[in-house]
């Protein structure tokens, strides 16, 4: 069967891997581990495990469709005014399973046979890390750190980069990369879901080694911090934090390409990949799941490319 790696992190995985289970694959997603808002925020300013929010949207999306009811129990979030406000079911069932085993990994495992998981979901390092970013507005230049914060911050990033930047990656992580016949990188928030796998040495170089061929899933729209980047500057970006990675395919919504097509092929080439444009949108920033995953089943398994 052949074997599929998706990276990301927040609601753009999730996108990927509605898409990703429609597909008679072998499926392994590796979720960042640096969310630091909302309810994951709160978790990790008291206990030292890994932030749960990423990692439970990545399970909630490759659950088992019989499991529909443990599945809507993850995502349940308490409203009101007191100490459980905002935070979701599955993030404190999450938390219990990583105080409860030594290895994160384990824990995880233990939440995806609750959901009856189509996929192995692996964090992409089993300890805790942040994000730090230099953002410049007009002549000045300041530093951000904190996924959240780098979110809402204003500013243009000029360089970003993981804490602490020698954090071993996930051993199990590594062999999935390894083995793998497909990475698909996207959609989801540039600088703080996709660049982060890039950030970290091991998973950069076992990405980078890997024979696998590779898919990018560009976004929609722009969000706040990719403000002003259109189609072809998304490229760029991957081209300067992956630059000894090569990608075959890159997936842009028909419509973003404002640009022109030949903007757009020469940032493709650079990645060493082919442009594949389509209507893959089901509203202005949300992926159509039925669309994406026709044409990713027509890249990664009809080989009609």
């Amino acid at each position: 069967m052949t074997k599929v790696v998706a990276f990301g992190g927040g609601r753009g995985l999730s996108t990927s891997l509605h898409s990703l289970t429609q597909l008679p694959v072998d499926l392994t997603a590796v979720v960042t581990v640096a969310d630091n808002g909302g309810s994951s925020g709160v978790i990790r300013d008291s206990r030292p495990v890994l932030p749960a929010g990423d990692l439970r949207k990545a399970l909630v999306a490759t659950a088992s469709p019989g499991r529909t009811q443990t599945a809507d129990l993850f995502r349940h979030r308490f409203d009101g005014n007191d100490f459980l406000t905002g935070h979701p079911v599955g993030n404190i069932i999450l938390t219990s399973l990583l105080e409860r085993h030594d290895d994160p990994v384990t824990a995880i495992d233990r939440a995806a046979e609750l959901l009856g998981c189509r996929a192995r979901i692996l964090p992409m390092a089993t300890s805790p890390l942040d994000i730090e970013a230099d953002l410049s507005q007009g002549d000045t230049i300041s530093t951000v750190r904190g996924q959240h914060q780098i979110a809402v911050a204003n500013g243009d990033v000029e360089q970003i980069r993981l804490i602490p930047g020698d954090t071993p990656a996930t051993p199990a992580a590594i062999r999935a990369i390894e083995e793998a016949d497909w990475h698909v990188f996207g959609p989801g928030s540039w600088f703080t879901s996709v660049i982060p796998h890039f950030l970290l040495p091991e998973l950069r170089d076992a990405i980078a080694r890997s024979t696998a061929r590779r898919i990018a899933v560009l976004n929609l729209a722009e969000e706040n911090e990719t403000n002003g980047f259109d189609t072809a500057a998304h490229m760029r970006v991957l081209t300067q934090y992956a630059e000894s990675v090569r990608f075959h395919h890159v997936i842009s919504q028909r419509s973003r390409n404002d640009d022109g097509l030949a903007s757009l092929n020469k940032a493709a080439e650079a990645l060493g990949a082919e442009l594949v444009t389509a209507d893959i949108a089901a509203d202005p920033v949300t992926h159509d799941v039925a669309a994406l995953a026709a044409l990713l089943r027509t890249l990664i398994l009809d080989g009609s490319r």
